[in-house]
C-alpha cells in the first residue's frame, strides 16, 4: 500500500463476541491465499440467503475484526480485513459488498467492504480506487 492508514485501537471485544470474530479472521486468512477468481466464487456462494448489510452492521463487524487481529489492523492487511469483515457479517446473517480495486497514480491495490457504494470506515473517498472485483449482496426479486 502506498498510503498511511492509522486504524483505531479499541478496548477488548466482549468475550461472547470474540469467537465469531476470531473464526472470521482465521477463515479470511485461508481464503486470502486463493486466486482472486476463486475468492469471488467462494464469496458469491457464501452470500446466498443473506440480507443486505447496513452500514452500522458492516462497521460493527469491521471493528470486531480489527479488535481481535493485529494483522487486520495494518494497512497491508486490507485483503484479510475485508474478507474477515464480510465473513463476520455473513455469520450474522447479512452481506455487505466486498470489493477489490486499484489506483494507477501512484499504483496501489486495496480491498474493502461497502454498503450502498460507500466504503465502510475507509479513509479514502468512494472513487479513490477503481473497483476490479465486487461481490454485492443478492437482490431478492
Amino acid at each position: 500500500m502506498s498510503y498511511d492508514v492509522v486504524l483505531p485501537t479499541h478496548d477488548r471485544l466482549p468475550f461472547r463476541r470474540r469467537p465469531s470474530a476470531l473464526l472470521a479472521v482465521a477463515a479470511a486468512r485461508l481464503l486470502a491465499t486463493l486466486p482472486p477468481y476463486r475468492i469471488g466464487q467462494v464469496l458469491r456462494t457464501l452470500r446466498r440467503r443473506a440480507a443486505p448489510a447496513t452500514a452500522g452492521q458492516a462497521s460493527n463487524a469491521r471493528l470486531a475484526v480489527v479488535t481481535v487481529s493485529r494483522r487486520c489492523t495494518s494497512p497491508q492487511g486490507c485483503l484479510q480485513r475485508s474478507l474477515a469483515t464480510a465473513l463476520l457479517c455473513r455469520l450474522r446473517g447479512v452481506w455487505p459488498t466486498w470489493c477489490t480495486g486499484v489506483r494507477t497514480q501512484p499504483f496501489s491495490a486495496h480491498a474493502w467492504v461497502a454498503v450502498d457504494g460507500t466504503p465502510i470506515d475507509e479513509p479514502q473517498a468512494a472513487d479513490y480506487y477503481t473497483p476490479v472485483l465486487a461481490v454485492p449482496p443478492r437482490r431478492r426479486p
